[in-house]
């Protein structure tokens, strides 16, 4: 059980954990929108649930663009030195970074056949509910080119010539390059496990990277630093108690899997926490009005349109498992909020103005909020129910 925000000052209760995050408003149908392709050859009645190939599972906002000054995008260019120096260090050349092959079956030895049946030896004891929060995971990870997308739509920072060397550009691909080890490594794990079903998690995939995300950054760097501050501290969560219940669960190798990439999304959540951190030290004000903004909006999960041309409510399912199991949970997102606002010392700020100060006192009052708000929906919370996912092959879990 977990919340549902609506309105900044409006909660509802929900069976999601990280739908509470996921504050959607429906447009009616008649509502303007962008088709995005569909396949050749292939008509809405051959898709599951009459849907349109490539197309979301949930409507998405008309979201606000370039909400950027010009005069702010300037500040960004002029910040170029500061982010060579700064975050460009926090990369690690990559002959010194571990690769998937380093912690999987090495398929040129004699001995992969033996490697794998000890792989699938211990994957035995994981239980079914793990492996949908690890397939989950895994699939948000292999979405990498939306997160690519999105930070080369940020106004002032974007990678303008697909190999520019301005320090954003180069830490955008960089950054990117990194992460995509993490689906990699999950991905062919789970594949050697033989506990799920490859097809439909790669359908989800597809759907996934097709649909986008919905972060309602407006093109505002100062928002889209802010959503990956948030995000890279949730991930680090995230992939943290992936590896502790694996180990409890006497899977050591894999505990060590999702431990090292749980470490690569501290290294990065170091990086953006600092970005922003900047910003508050040059714009005070325009940075925690721009905080208290995606606050207001929520921090959307970057998975929220996930779809395997089955099941419309798979990432509320998928999400309530997470909860249930303690991967990730509504007090973990009023968690990081609070962390945040201290990493950034946000109570501590002057100067600021009318609208600032407003500003400043909700996100310092916010934290304790949600958590007030989440014992009483746990206190009040429906009678559980069962839902089938298509990646363990049908299994019905409880959401």
């Amino acid at each position: 059980m977990a919340l549902k925000f609506q309105h900044p000052l409006t909660f509802q209760s929900s069976k999601s954990p990280s739908s509470f995050a996921v504050s959607r408003s429906r447009l009616p149908r008649s509502s303007h929108r962008v088709s995005m392709a569909s396949t050749i050859g292939i008509t809405s009645k051959e898709i599951p649930n009459g849907k349109k190939p490539f197309m979301p599972p949930r409507e998405v906002h008309v979201q606000k663009t370039h909400s950027l000054s010009p005069q702010k995008i300037e500040m960004f260019k002029s910040l170029e030195n500061w982010a060579e120096e700064n975050i460009l260090v926090l990369l690690k050349p990559v002959e010194k970074c571990w690769q998937p092959q380093d912690y999987l079956p090495d398929p040129a030895s004699e001995g992969f056949d033996e490697q794998v049946k000890e792989l699938r030896e211990r994957t035995k004891e994981l239980p079914d509910d793990y492996f949908v929060v690890l397939v989950g995971d895994m699939i948000t990870e292999e979405a990498l080119p939306t997160y690519q997308t999105m930070l080369n739509t940020l106004d002032g920072v974007r990678d303008e010539t697909g190999a520019s060397l301005s320090p954003w550009a180069i830490w955008n691909r960089a950054w990117t390059a990194e992460e995509n080890r993490h689906g990699d490594l999950l991905n062919k794990y789970l594949y050697l496990s033989g506990r799920v079903d490859m097809r439909q998690i790669e359908k989800t995939i597809q759907y996934l990277i097709g649909s986008g995300m919905d972060p309602q950054t407006e093109n505002n760097p100062y928002l889209g630093f802010i959503y990956t501050s948030f995000q890279e501290r949730a991930t680090f969560i995230s992939h943290g108690n992936t590896a502790r219940l694996a180990k409890d669960h006497g899977d050591l190798k894999l505990a060590q899997v999702c431990g090292i990439i749980a470490a690569d999304e501290k290294r990065h959540e170091t990086a953006y926490t600092k970005i922003v951190e900047k910003l508050f030290e040059i714009d005070p004000d325009g940075t925690v009005l721009s905080l208290a903004d995606m606050m207001r909006k929520k921090v959307s999960m970057p998975a929220h349109l996930m779809y395997d041309g089955v099941d419309d409510n798979l990432f509320d399912n998928y999400a309530s498992v997470a909860q249930r199991i303690g991967v990730y949970t509504a007090r973990d997102y009023a968690d990081i909020l609070e962390f945040l606002v201290q990493r950034w010392n946000v109570e501590k700020l002057t100067g600021l103005s009318g609208e600032g100060r407003k500003a400043q006192d909700f996100l310092c009052g916010l934290a304790p909020r949600i958590r007030k708000l989440e014992e009483r929906a746990q206190a009040r919370a429906k009678q559980t129910s069962l839902a089938p996912f298509s990646w363990i092959f049908g299994k019905e879990l409880t959401v």
